[in-house]
């Protein structure tokens, strides 16, 4: 289920950010950082792409993408220690191997959607109300940008996608939220008398999302397999024509992110090895775009 208009032409570029817990968040603004710090053309690129699909860790960078604020500010932010995330001993990677396990031998992403719901809403977790007061403390602004935001959910009784968009009437809060209930940590997020998960069980990028633009570019923070569910290849492969291009995190930036990107305390480190790669990406991607489909 979706509440977004079909992309026509004039959507040239596409941004799509994947999951990664707080490590994920804060490795996806230093990617972007290091790119337009070190090829300040590319900045009409990324900060003025047309859409924007945001999963799980995506959603909350694409929020404060577009928030107005500057760049840079964004990633310094991560730095520091935050105020009023919610602390967990759980780890991101064991929760997600056993998402998979649940997922084997299902038909389709729906059906392992259905039952990895079906885990997330019997699960004991914090309340509801504390989970989506450290969410808005995430976002800058609680206003829908202008540009075309797509934020992926699963519907954890039917296992369907759902991408909220700013005509879906839901709020931005809601919308990250939900986007980011990582299943058997973190309370579903009723929007609408449904119960929604985190779009990660779909996909980890989600990025067939971007068809219909002209050029894409995909920050990966943690490995594909991470997820129990989806193809980044069969995902690229539905973008058609588009030019797609993928940053994932290299080694460097694996060792940095750490044993578990949940932790708060990974993000200082994640986001100085997004920043040097994206800094070692910008000019090959400027060659490559900022003379192009302009």
């Amino acid at each position: 289920m979706t509440d977004m208009e079909p992309v026509g032409e004039s959507a040239s570029t596409a941004l799509v950010l994947a999951g990664g817990g707080l490590a994920g968040i804060a490795w996806e603004l230093g990617v972007l950082d290091g790119l337009v710090a070190a090829a300040p053309e590319l900045a009409s690129v990324i900060l003025g792409a047309d859409m924007i699909v945001g999963t799980s860790a995506g959603a909350t960078v694409a929020v404060q993408l577009t928030s107005g604020l500057p760049l840079a500010k964004l990633a310094d932010a991560q730095l520091v220690p935050p105020t009023a995330e919610l602390a967990t001993s759980d780890n991101l990677y064991e929760i997600f191997t056993g998402l998979a396990e649940l997922a084997r031998g299902a038909r389709d992403v729906e059906a392992a959607g259905r039952r990895i719901g079906a885990m997330a809403l019997a699960a004991r977790t914090v309340e509801p109300d504390q989970r989506l007061r450290a969410i808005a403390a995430r976002l800058p602004t609680a206003a829908w940008p202008a540009c075309d935001l797509r934020l992926t959910a699963v519907d954890a009784e039917s296992g369907e996608l759902r991408v909220f968009t700013a005509a879906a009437g839901v709020s931005l809060r809601d919308a990250v939220a939900a986007s980011s209930a990582v299943p058997g940590i973190w309370p579903p997020v009723e929007i609408g008398g449904r119960r929604y998960i985190d779009g990660a069980v779909r996909s980890m990028t989600n990025a067939d999302l971007a068809q219909g633009a002209g050029r894409v570019l995909i920050l990966q923070p943690l490995p594909e397999e991470t997820a129990p569910w989806g193809s980044l290849e069969r995902e690229i492969a539905a973008l058609g024509s588009a030019e797609v291009v993928v940053i994932s995190a290299d080694e460097a930036s694996v060792a940095a992110i750490g044993d578990n990107p949940l932790d708060a305390a990974s993000r200082p480190a994640a986001v100085r090895a997004g920043r040097r790669l994206g800094a070692g990406r910008a000019s090959a991607l400027a060659r490559r775009w900022s003379t192009r489909h302009t």
